[in-house]
């Protein structure tokens, strides 16, 4: 399942990089790409995977590095 984020108050390209580096560890993430000139990142939850748990794995992660970051889920 693919999902995009708007990621507000994200300041740097090496925290998006870092935050980057840290989803594609997380269990059930199958692909993440952070754009920090869009302020965006785009995933792929894998097949079968528990995506509540994935996401909130994935928030953590996002608060780890930047904690007044917050994502926001673009519909459509």
């Amino acid at each position: 399942m693919k999902k995009v984020y708007e990621m507000t108050d994200l300041c740097c390209a090496s925290c998006a990089a870092e935050i980057e580096g840290d989803v594609r560890k997380i269990e059930g993430i199958a692909l993440c790409n952070v754009n920090f000139i869009m302020q965006k990142m785009t995933l792929e939850i894998a097949e079968g995977a528990d995506e509540a748990k994935v996401i909130k794995a994935l928030c953590k992660a996002v608060r780890r590095v930047e904690p007044d970051c917050d994502l926001v889920e673009v519909k459509g």
